[in-house]
């Protein structure tokens, strides 16, 4: 008995674990998700603070969406190539980062409708920019204890 009771422990550990894990999303964010994206099948789900990201590919570019703990989209993150990113952007990281290059850019439209862009730089992290192209933060991700990325600003 005592051995049937530790395993639906650890089964009920192991589960809440990856629960926290965000290997999953709740019903509510999933039915948004679903509304707005009703052909896709394949989705990723992770945890980002309080809030839940859907990875995907759409129409075979690179896609995340971040919900918060409602269902509300927060913001749509596509990968876009780097020659599209502002030349603002381009000229910032060449002469900030000197030897460095960018290795992946994306296009953020926040639920406002404002456009960001994100460059990731190879030893740096990820540098976020205006839809002009001016700086506005740098995003280093870090690995916690348990090996999981914490993202420090």
């Amino acid at each position: 008995m005592k051995k049937l009771m530790l395993a639906v422990a650890l089964i009920g550990i192991f589960a809440v674990s990856a629960y926290a894990g965000g290997e999953d999303a709740p019903a509510a964010i999933k039915a948004s998700f679903s509304k707005l994206y009703p052909n896709v099948q394949k989705v990723k789900w992770g945890k980002e603070d309080a809030n839940y990201e859907a990875e995907f590919d759409l129409n075979k570019v690179e896609t995340s969406c971040l919900f918060d703990a409602s269902g509300n989209l927060l913001e749509t993150e596509t990968e876009i190539a780097i020659s599209s990113l502002p030349k603002a952007v381009s000229d910032y990281c060449t002469k900030t980062f000197e030897g460095k290059k960018i290795s992946e850019a994306s296009k953020i439209v926040d639920s406002k409708k404002v456009v960001t862009y994100e460059a990731e730089v190879k030893g740096v992290g990820d540098v976020i920019f205006d839809e002009k192209g001016n700086f506005l933060k740098k995003v280093v991700e870090q690995k916690d204890e348990k090996g999981k990325k914490d993202e420090k600003k």
